[in-house]
Formats: structure tokens, sequence, C-alpha cells
């Protein structure tokens, strides 16, 4: 069990710090006076791996850019734009995204209209069509890839399948856990409730440790943890806000924007849930449930008391 624990640590180790999910956005802003002006605002994570990444514009284009600053998690350029032509039709470039950084690329236009597009490392380019689609389908691409890189929020849910038994209980700890985060997503982003980013990390990284105290409780396998799963569903829902909240949503949809994020969310979850669930019914079935939940409970558990550790050290950086 010893070697399985330390394989365990280590592929979770990997990964670290990949909670911090700050996607970098291009925020363009199309002039009223004359489509063809436009002022771009780059946001790149101060964290990420790598080179810094930058755009590359059209090449009917002229561009000038001021000197980057860091404001907050977030390196700024800003960037004047004056094109041939309108930018519909035309491709943007994102270059040097690393892996676990996605880039959302937002263009407003002069008569209100927006778009939004997502592009990563393996698809860094993004044509701007020429009819705005209603639906901010970008938003639902980073709600996935948000849930997906979380690895604090990835093993909350590993924990909970291993807290209760039968599909029945999943399933409705499962809908406790999704409704609660949905509620305070939407508070959080629509700025109802407020709490400091850095706190609500530590909290979240505190009900890991929880969660791995109690998986190996034999007496809490047979109940339906819905309580729990829902009060710690309100502290990752802000959590999953905090990608939102800082990139910001510039866009009038504002609504369909959180629905679309929120969707991608569940998403992510519906793609994690069948194989954590199936992998814990293989061990079950071959007699090694309980060492199984033993890896798990002090992985998670490890995981969870480090991320406390780090996260409350920080609050005095």
């Amino acid at each position: 069990m010893n070697n399985l624990y330390k394989i365990i640590l280590f592929i979770f180790s990997i990964n670290i710090y990949s909670h911090e999910f700050n996607p970098a956005h291009l925020i363009i802003d199309q002039s009223s006076i004359n489509e063809n002006l436009y002022e771009a605002t780059w946001l790149y994570p101060v964290k990420n791996i790598g080179i810094r990444g930058g755009v590359i514009f059209p090449k009917t284009c002229d561009t000038q850019s001021t000197t980057p600053f860091v404001e907050g998690k977030y390196i700024v350029e800003k960037i004047s734009l004056d094109c041939n032509t309108s930018l519909k039709g035309k491709s943007i470039e994102i270059i040097n995204l690393s892996v676990l950084t996605d880039a959302l690329i937002t263009l407003n236009y002069a008569d209100s209209s927006t778009y939004e597009g997502l592009v990563n490392n393996k698809e860094p380019i993004i044509i701007i069509p020429d009819e705005i689609s209603y639906y901010p389908i970008a938003y639902l691409y980073l709600g996935v890839d948000h849930l997906l890189n979380g690895i604090d929020h990835i093993l909350f849910i590993l924990g909970l399948i291993f807290l209760v038994r039968g599909t029945w209980n999943i399933i409705k700890t499962i809908t406790a856990f999704t409704l609660a985060h949905s509620i305070t997503l939407g508070l959080t982003v629509l700025n109802i409730i407020s709490l400091p980013q850095a706190t609500i990390e530590i909290l979240i990284a505190l009900t890991i440790v929880y969660l791995a105290l109690e998986i190996n409780d034999s007496d809490k396998i047979d109940f339906t943890p819905w309580g729990l799963a829902f009060g710690f569903g309100l502290l990752h829902g802000m959590g999953f806000a905090g990608a939102l909240t800082d990139i910001g949503i510039s866009n009038e949809n504002i609504f369909l924007s959180l629905l679309f994020f929120n969707i991608g969310i569940e998403l992510g979850q519906l793609i994690l849930i069948p194989i954590f669930s199936i992998l814990i019914w293989i061990a079950y079935r071959l007699n090694y449930y309980s060492s199984t939940a033993n890896t798990v409970s002090y992985a998670i558990g490890s995981m969870g008391f480090y991320w406390v550790i780090v996260r409350f050290s920080n609050l005095f950086i």
C-alpha cells in the first residue's frame, strides 16, 4: 500500500498548483467612431508556466502596445489597433500558451453585440465569424476546463463518491453538491455575496481534509451525506466563481454566460463520476476496497493539508 500511496502522491504533485486556473483574456473593443479602430487589453496570468503568451493580430492591422504592467493576478498590456477592414472574418492567434492556460477572446462591437471564443495551446488560432452567435459557448468550454484542471475540486468529488455506497445515494449527494455550488457561483459573480478568494481557497482545502478523515469511517458509507455535500458545495461554488470574477464577464448576456459556465462544470463532473465509480467498483470486486480507501484517504488528506498550509501562508506574502 505504501508504494501505491507514493505513486498517487506523485501523480497529484505534478499538478499541485493546477487549481490556479486563471485563463488569459483578450478583450477587444471596437471604436464607436471608426469601425476599423480597436482598443485591446491583453490579460495574462502572472503564475503561468513558461514564457508569457502573446497575441498575433491580422496583418491588415497596425498595432501599438504599452509597456506591460502587473495588476492582481495578471500581466496587463494595452494594445491599439488601426485596421484596414473589420476584424470579422479575420484570424487572431495566441502564442506561447501553456498546457494549463486557455485564452478567452472577447470582441465587443460598437453596436453592443459581443463575440467570445476560447483558444488553447493545441488550437491557438481563432477566426472571428461574420455572424455573432447569441449563445456564449466559450463559457461552456471554460467551465469544463476549470473543473478538470481544478485538482482540489476533483479530489473533493472523489472523496464524496468514496463516502457513499449505492448509485442512488451517489446521485442524491452529487445533486446536492451541484445545486449548492450553482447557487453561490451565480451569487458571487453577480456580486450579491462576497468573500476573499484566499479565504475560500483555504476553506475548500479544509473540506478535502475533512472528507479524507471520513472515508475510512464505516458508519458513514450507508447514509447520504447530502447536507455535507450541500454545505461544502456552497464553498466550492465561490471557488468556481473565482475564474470568472478574475477575468470578468464583459458581455451583456451575463446570465447566459453563467448558465453555460455552470453547464460546463456539470459536464466535467459527468466525465469524472463514472470513471471514479467504475474504479471503486473494480476495487470492491477484487477485494481491494479497504486498502484502496485507505490509500485514497491518506493521499487526499495529505494533499488537502498541504494546500491548507500553502494557501494560509500565502496570506502573509
